[in-house]
């Protein structure tokens, strides 16, 4: 008999060919060779309480009424608490009827493993719900970086600790998390490194002409705090008179984009920007391959939510999209300093705009860099990797266990 794994997230395609980040349904649907694999995730207006996508069962609990069921999806949870914090009124509703709808399937379904992705709320609610149910179910819970970085008030940090003491498995996604998980006296399950991955293999691949030798810079990536877009915007005017032809693509939607476009137009740069908001998956690998560079500007935010992972520079290298990132703890798994990118200081404009300068300028760099970031992702980051990873998870909390006779 296959095993059965039940999934809680809450950062899930709505529909087929949604905008909303899709790499926790890609790794279910690289799962179902093995696994029965079965979604919970939140409702949203528009979307089917339940449906199969690609092999992979889905159930969406409701939380409110439908006009008022925005807490997640749009940018996430964190970021649309920050637009909108009417909306805290409904953390307890989601919470509440995520826990209740994962005591209904366990109690009528039977479940070999729980995977819980993101600490809070989801890794929280499986924790409660395997109680409440008198399930007990092993308990596999990825923390993704906003989750782990971020949440500091007193009582979430108090929901995290509880929730780490119960999980059996604890998986992160870069070297950074790992140290921290290992050093924390709460975490008292295993704790494994399994970065998510992307398609490397038939999506992000390079282009079959030549690179355009422009002065194109790309930004991707939700328009929140942490991703240091304002950054990159005051980098803009110095970059200009060196290189009066660059421009700037932003790809991505979300509460920082007002601030951002008001600050362009007061510095003099919003001719140079086309802002796209979000786009489907697999429309960004041609805008990676005709970009002269891949900009990631990501900060450290007020709250200390940071990158856990920086999945957007794989892709780009992936694409053989030359990368300038920020020099924080997480994205030196991906960025290796002049090996295959360059790293600047986190929230310093003028160190942003001399690399971009520096780049810019020396396109046989540009090439060497590239190549070289396309091999190192490639062996590490594709979803074979991931997949197999988490797979092999699995099957040892599986077997632990059912345990054979």
């Amino acid at each position: 008999m296959r095993a059965r794994i039940l999934v809680l997230t809450s950062t899930f395609p709505r529909w087929r060919g949604d905008r909303e980040p899709g790499f926790v349904m890609a790794l279910c649907a690289r799962l179902t060779d093995e696994f029965d694999v079965h979604v919970l995730a939140p409702h949203a207006p528009g979307t089917a309480r339940a449906e199969v996508i690609d092999g992979v069962a889905v159930t969406r609990y409701r939380y409110a009424l439908a006009r008022w069921e925005h807490l997640a999806y749009n940018g996430g949870i964190l970021a649309n608490l920050k637009r909108r914090p009417v909306l805290y009124l409904l953390v307890p509703l989601l919470l509440a009827a995520q826990i209740g709808a994962a005591v209904r399937l366990l109690r009528h379904r039977r479940y070999d493993l729980i995977h819980a992705h993101w600490l809070l709320p989801q890794g929280l609610a499986a924790a409660l719900a395997t109680r409440l149910a008198r399930r007990p179910v092993p308990i596999l819970c990825t923390a993704h970086g906003g989750d782990w970085f971020a949440l500091r008030g007193r009582l979430a940090r108090a929901l995290k600790g509880w929730t780490l003491r119960r999980v059996d498995t604890l998986t992160v996604v870069s070297h950074t998390m790992a140290d921290e998980a290992r050093r924390s006296p709460v975490c008292s399950g295993r704790i494994e490194l399994v970065p998510m991955g992307t398609d490397l293999e038939h999506l992000f691949t390079p282009p079959v002409a030549e690179r355009p030798e422009g002065a194109d810079l790309l930004f991707v990536g939700r328009l929140v705090e942490k991703k240091g877009l304002e950054h990159l915007v005051r980098a803009l005017p110095e970059v200009l008179r060196t290189q009066p032809r660059a421009t700037l693509t932003v790809v991505g939607a979300g509460p920082e984009e007002g601030r951002v476009r008001d600050l362009a137009t007061q510095i003099g740069v919003i001719g140079r920007i086309r802002f796209l908001g979000s786009m489907a998956h697999h429309e960004l690998p041609e805008l990676y391959r005709q970009a002269a560079l891949f900009v990631a500007p990501f900060v450290v935010a007020a709250g200390g939510d940071q990158e856990g992972f920086g999945l957007v520079l794989v892709e780009a290298l992936g694409c053989e999209c030359p990368v300038i990132a920020s020099d924080l703890p997480a994205i030196r798994d991906i960025v290796l300093p002049d090996g295959t990118g360059m790293l600047v200081p986190p929230g310093n404009p003028q160190a942003l705009a001399a690399a971009i300068i520096t780049l810019l300028g020396d396109p046989e760099r540009r090439r060497r860099l590239a190549r070289a970031g396309r091999r190192h992702v490639f062996a590490r980051y594709g979803w074979d990797a991931s997949a197999a990873g988490y797979r092999q998870i699995l099957r040892d909390r599986i077997a632990a266990r059912h345990p054979p006779a």
